[in-house]
């Protein structure tokens, strides 16, 4: 059986740390904000799984279709002897793309979540006891060594979980990438597309309730992480397009005034009845808009796919 590593490049106590700093930060600040990567619990992940196959939430779908029409394209294209996931999760998605790179040395799954890595590596040398998977326990938003492995390399960032970046965010993470790169490595992005707002409110918001549970899980966290005394259900799930940013926010609206204590941070915090806690950004893409971003990165965009309804794309990029 091929190796299987981990390695762990955060500290021990480094997702406390942060969940206590963004807390801090976001609930003390003007309009209150919550990152979105707190929703990932054991229970955020499987309201997620359950969102993904709700009949409104097309992205799932839709980039799946274009991993399994394109994947013997993108291994053309690339030659990739190392693949790196970053935000690689169940590493579901990616097996249509460890199928089709026949050159494959090495798989570098990269996540926080060590208990998926370890789950999901042990999973694929099971399957593939030729590929050397070597798991990164890693934030790959704060900066990256990769271990030494054959390249080419193709970095992979499925989802279009860089929709939940700010613009700034967004720059500052191209960059790393880039940096990580090397002339004949390449990049392999998944963007949601811009399209009908009913089409994007409805994926946010659907009737079943899946989303508005997995929005209100955040503060499931934070009570059980903190100490908090949030009332989940004194908050209402709120999805709304903003046509000018092209991006869906996701908000939880407090019900009445009321004050919630976060002892771990020795915080009391007021909200007015119907004031709004953001807890996601989702920016939505156009491809000229995507190529201006990962040229002013230093890369330059060869390679645009879409689902037959063109609703996402996945877009590949190499070094200039």
């Amino acid at each position: 059986m091929s190796p299987f590593h981990v390695t762990r490049t955060l500290p021990e106590d480094a997702t406390g740390a942060a969940l206590r700093a963004d807390v801090l930060r976001g609930l003390t600040g003007t309009p209150k904000t919550l990152p979105p990567k707190w929703f990932y619990d054991a229970r955020g992940s499987d309201l997620f799984e359950k969102i993904t196959e709700l009949p409104e939430y097309y992205p799932t779908r839709a980039e799946r279709e274009i991993l399994v029409d394109r994947a013997g394209e993108i291994a053309a294209a690339t030659g990739a002897r190392t693949l790196v996931e970053l935000g690689s999760g169940s590493s579901e998605k990616t097996r249509h793309l460890l199928d089709a790179l026949t050159a494959l040395h090495t798989y570098v799954p990269v996540d926080v979540s060590e208990s998926a890595l370890v789950q999901a590596g042990e999973a694929l040398v099971a399957e593939r006891p030729h590929l050397d998977v070597h798991a990164l326990i890693a934030d790959f938003t704060a900066g990256l060594t990769l271990p030494d492995t054959p390249g080419p390399r193709l970095a992979a960032f499925l989802g279009g979980t860089i929709g939940n970046l700010l613009p700034a965010e967004r720059a500052d993470f191209l960059a790393s990438v880039r940096a990580l790169l090397s002339p004949g490595d390449a990049l392999l992005l998944g963007t949601d597309l811009v399209k009908d707002a009913s089409v994007l409110v409805a994926a946010y918001d659907d009737a079943a309730g899946v989303t508005a549970e997995f929005n209100k899980n955040v503060l499931s966290v934070v009570n059980r992480e903190l100490g908090a005394d949030f009332a989940p259900d004194a908050f209402d799930h709120v999805a709304r397009w903003d046509s000018g940013l092209e991006w869906i926010e996701m908000r939880l609206r407090s019900r009445t005034a009321q004050t919630v204590k976060i002892p771990a941070l020795d915080l009391a915090v007021d909200f007015a009845a119907g004031e709004e806690l953001r807890t996601e950004v989702s920016a939505k893409f156009r491809e000229d808009g995507v190529r201006a971003e990962l040229g002013a990165a230093g890369l330059e965009l060869t390679h645009w796919w879409t689902d037959a309804e063109g609703r996402f794309a996945l877009s590949l990029s190499t070094v200039r």
